[in-house]
This record gives C-alpha cells, sequence and structure tokens, in this order.
C-alpha cells in the first residue's frame, strides 16, 4: 500500500509539471490565408489577435467576424487536443470518464 501511494504521489507529480508546461506553451492558428492570425496559451486564454489590414472591408465585415472565429476555434482546439495528447498518457488503461 505504502508503494502505491508512492507511485500515485510521483504521477501526481508528473502530472502538475506537464499542466505547467502546458500553461506555458503558445499556440496559433491562421485563417483567410493568414489574414487573421490568433494566439493562445495553454489555459485557453487569447494572448493575441492579428488582422490584415487588407481583410479590413466596412462592406464586408460578415467575412472578418468569420475569419476570426475560424481562427480562434482552430487555436482552441489546438489547445485541446495537446491538453489530451500530454494530459491522457495518465490516465491511459484508467478507464475514468471525463478525464481529460
Amino acid at each position: 500500500m505504502n508503494n502505491m501511494m508512492k507511485q500515485m504521489q510521483k504521477m501526481q507529480k508528473k502530472m502538475m509539471k506537464a499542466q505547467e508546461e502546458l500553461h506555458e506553451m503558445t499556440f496559433e492558428a491562421t485563417a483567410g490565408g493568414g489574414m487573421v492570425k490568433v494566439a493562445a496559451n495553454g489555459k485557453k486564454e487569447i494572448t493575441d489577435v492579428e488582422i490584415n489590414e487588407e481583410v479590413v472591408d466596412p462592406d464586408d465585415v460578415d467575412m472578418l467576424q468569420d475569419l476570426i472565429i475560424a481562427a480562434t476555434n482552430d487555436v482552441l482546439k489546438q489547445v485541446d487536443d495537446t491538453t489530451n495528447e500530454k494530459m491522457g498518457q495518465f490516465t491511459k488503461g484508467m478507464n475514468m470518464p471525463g478525464m481529460f
């Protein structure tokens, strides 16, 4: 039992380290051939949005909004996928629904 507790503590430390690494990572996604770029960190916080002035058309605001949404959704999916990949290693074979 004591050995199992040590293993669990070791695994918990590894999980915390992996989570810290994720939080420090930066993810980027673009839309419209690079006209809109969105960056986020591993905490799913949007850290930067760059919009090429060529895509700013007052007569077509809907297109700009769509590009921002597409880039934002893509960058958040990247964060989710990386989180699942990194943190999933700790739950492999454990059948724990809702964990990462």
